[in-house]
């Protein structure tokens, strides 16, 4: 017995942009003369564009200076500028480990798909030349509630036709992996800081990715379906 399916999240498991969301952010905000540092960038992690913006103007105690259409507005301001950073990853931007961890898993006949909150997934996985190993990318325009609500991972199972607890997911945030476990699957954490629900399996870096290690520990687990 195999998982049917790893899931990943893309920013923090597959490659890092996390320096190119960083650098938007801090453009936009010095335009708007707000606080925001790489501490405050480490809150936005697993989460959507309009609630990062909130986040931030949460920070700044300024929720009530922007309406929701003002929100919007400044979050695609934001984003404008993340594309044209993009632009620059290349193949050598992919994480340590992460292609032959893709290959291994597709070479064992494991469905691969990509749960990630960005809209910009296709784009940046196109960059790194990597699109074409995953049978499905979820589409974050069609995701209605952001992680840590379960919606975007159920919605690769159903697209890949697989249940959840034959799954694995593949997180580097908090609110991934509480999307993740919410879902029903088992939980692969990448350096995640814990402060509430715990990885199933914690790992240090994508270099500790290992089919066989990660099967062999899936297995162990006791998925609440056949409790």
């Amino acid at each position: 017995m195999k998982p049917k399916a790893f899931i990943f999240d893309l920013d923090g498991v597959l490659t890092d942009t996390a320096e190119y969301h960083y650098q938007a952010w801090k453009n936009l905000c010095k335009r708007l003369e707000f606080h925001f540092d790489r501490k405050d960038n480490e809150r936005l992690k697993g989460v959507s564009r309009i609630r990062s913006f909130e986040i931030i103007l949460e920070i700044n105690n300024a929720l009530d200076l922007f309406s929701h259409e003002e929100r919007e507005e400044k979050a695609n301001e934001k984003n404008e500028v993340y594309v044209q950073l993009i632009k620059k990853i290349t193949p050598k931007d992919i994480l340590p480990n992460i292609l032959d961890f893709l290959k291994d898993a597709k070479k064992r006949g494991i469905k691969l798909a990509v749960a990630s909150a960005s809209k910009n997934a296709n784009t940046v996985l196109e960059c790194l030349q990597i699109k074409n190993y995953f049978d499905y990318i979820a589409d974050a325009n069609k995701i209605k509630k952001p992680k840590p609500d379960p919606e975007v991972f159920l919605d690769c199972c159903n697209n890949i036709n697989v249940l959840p607890e034959t799954c694995i997911g593949f997180e580097d945030a908090q609110a991934g992996i509480e999307a993740i476990k919410k879902a029903g699957m088992y939980a692969v954490g990448i350096a995640v800081e814990a402060t509430s629900i715990c990885p199933d399996l914690e790992l240090l870096s994508t270099r500790e990715l290992n089919c066989e290690t990660i099967i062999k520990n899936w297995k162990k687990y006791k998925h609440p379906a056949s409790a």
